[in-house]
């Protein structure tokens, strides 16, 4: 692979508009590199996949098997639109994109590519809420729970430890959350 083979397998590579500016899609980028390293290769490897949260690595390889670029992405499960399906897809290829790039496929309009762009552009309009975790309740409010104390009781609790019990109607248990249930008619009650 040359920079002449690059310039001109760059110089072929079809763009698609975002925001005013020209954009090379992976698929481009794959034809391009096929094209001036046909025996080269692209490898990706999941290296991480947990809590709908995935990352993948791409290599890019020439001929004889030395590394010319590496690339990394990261996705989350239902951060877009094409995330709510196939997030893992979708963060293996972009990590392809990246590592082509690296490799001086499809910059001469951007180092991103327009899958990347598209995905920021979305997760800009919308945010990534916070994961929320758990916080554990205190044995007062457990006590109270497991007794099936009264709406008073569990009031006076809630008050006492009000951002924990927000807390716990998003991430609690089913027995927590009925506590909590309780607690909102007994203040719906009093007001």
């Amino acid at each position: 692979m040359t920079f002449e083979s690059l310039e001109k397998a760059n110089k072929k590579l079809a763009t698609i508009p975002i925001k005013g500016k020209d954009y090379v899609q992976v698929n481009e980028r794959v034809k391009a590199f096929r094209t001036v390293c046909p025996g080269g290769c692209i490898e990706t490897e999941m290296v991480m996949y947990e809590a709908g949260r995935v990352m993948f690595k791409a290599t890019i390889r020439d001929e004889e098997g030395n590394v010319l670029a590496t690339g990394y992405s990261e996705e989350k499960e239902g951060s877009t639109m094409i995330n709510k399906t196939s997030f893992v897809e979708n963060c293996e290829t972009s990590a392809v994109g990246r590592a082509l790039g690296f490799a001086g496929i499809g910059i001469d309009a951007s180092m991103a590519s327009a899958e990347e762009v598209a995905t920021a552009i979305v997760n800009q309009n919308n945010p990534v809420q916070p994961v929320q975790t758990k916080q554990e309740p205190p044995q007062e409010f457990v006590k109270a729970c497991k007794t099936k104390a009264g709406g008073s009781t569990l009031g006076k609790l809630y008050k006492e430890n009000r951002p924990l019990y927000d807390n716990l109607r998003q991430t609690g248990t089913d027995e927590e959350k009925a506590a909590i249930a309780i607690i909102d008619k007994y203040a719906e009650g009093r007001k």
